[in-house]
């Protein structure tokens, strides 16, 4: 009895100001053991250097996405409308795979019951591999989300979402649960995980696979620095939407998170507090440490309640467009 047939695969590469990085990841993709279908970029940048690089690779197909930066839900979800294959694979333009990359994450969805597959991202950081074992990509009861996505677990997990640099999807899967929805900003954080997690939601396995490996090396942004004040706003921005997306705006889950989310708030200001009250420091490190939680603690509150006035317009417009339009009389 011969074997199934492997599952054909396009590989997407979304990318914003980062043609440097492309190009080393074409040419990491080039090397795989396992040829994609297609390999297309999707370039929000608003210049054309990406497209020059993307130009040296013959078959390498590249796309514009004119919305610009803060967008890579839509890149990915242009990726997914150009391309054709039954599975999805999506890499940041500064992850960079391993030759067996795409052939480790194409064998997981032989597992018809498997709706998406991520895999290891190194970021280099010496006894990464060993950390999380037991908590890699878990949404726990108070709306959080563990990462540990540089774990090398020495198997494969079920888990509740993926690392964004490195995941794929089934492509009728994410058809099934309506695609992919931009509704996620500025740093875009959390993007991912609404696919993940509406995916769970509809009933299919998320899958980590350490096998499936890239050397994320973590580019700087383009606006701001990674855990900034801009970062700590977006990720609570986003964290609401993405669980009132997911759940509902009345979900028991959304109102923990609210809780987890305001304790930190608290315990930022009591460390700045603090902070003003050490004695090892100078008159001006106990301002700037106090200025530095206020700002922190001002941003977070700041996204919570945007996040909140988005979610509820999302669900607002959501129920106009089920509700059928009145007929005359």
């Amino acid at each position: 009895m011969s074997e199934a047939p492997s599952p054909s695969v396009d590989v997407v590469v979304a990318t914003f100001n980062r043609p440097d990085n492309v190009r080393i990841c074409l040419e990491h993709l080039l090397l795989q053991t396992l040829t994609p279908d297609e390999i297309v970029v999707v370039d929000s940048s608003p210049h054309r250097l990406t497209a020059d690089v993307v130009a040296d690779f013959p078959g390498v197909r590249y796309i514009r996405n004119d919305a610009g930066p803060g967008t890579l839900a839509t890149s990915r979800a242009i990726g997914v409308a150009e391309t054709h294959s039954e599975i999805v694979a999506f890499i940041d333009d500064d992850a960079y795979a391993e030759p067996d990359w795409l052939e480790n994450i194409v064998a997981r969805y032989s597992d018809p019951t498997v709706g998406a597959v991520g895999g290891r991202a190194s970021n280099g950081r010496p006894g990464e591999e060993l950390e999380g074992h037991d908590e890699v990509g878990r949404l726990l009861p108070d709306g959080t989300l563990t990462g540990n996505f540089a774990a090398d677990t020495g198997r494969d997990l079920e888990v509740d979402h993926v690392l964004g640099a490195n995941m794929s999807v089934r492509r009728s899967a994410l058809e099934g649960i309506g695609g992919i929805v931009d509704l996620f900003p500025g740093t875009c954080l959390r993007e991912e995980s609404d696919i993940m997690l509406r995916l769970g939601r509809a009933g299919w396995r998320i899958v980590y696979t350490p096998t499936a490996l890239v050397e994320h090396v973590a580019a700087p942004y383009t606006r701001g620095r990674r855990f900034d004040v801009r970062y700590t706003y977006y990720g609570h921005r986003n964290h609401i939407v993405l669980l009132s997306h997911t759940f509902g705006m009345g979900a028991p889950i959304l109102r923990r998170y609210f809780g987890t989310a305001l304790r930190g708030v608290g315990g930022t200001v009591v460390e700045g507090a603090r902070a003003l009250t050490d004695g090892e420091r100078s008159p001006r490190q106990r301002v700037r440490s106090l200025g530095g939680k206020a700002l922190h603690a001002s941003a977070t509150l700041g996204g919570l309640a945007a996040g909140t006035t988005v979610a509820a317009r999302t669900r607002l417009a959501d129920r106009r467009a089920d509700t059928p339009p009145a007929t005359g009389g």
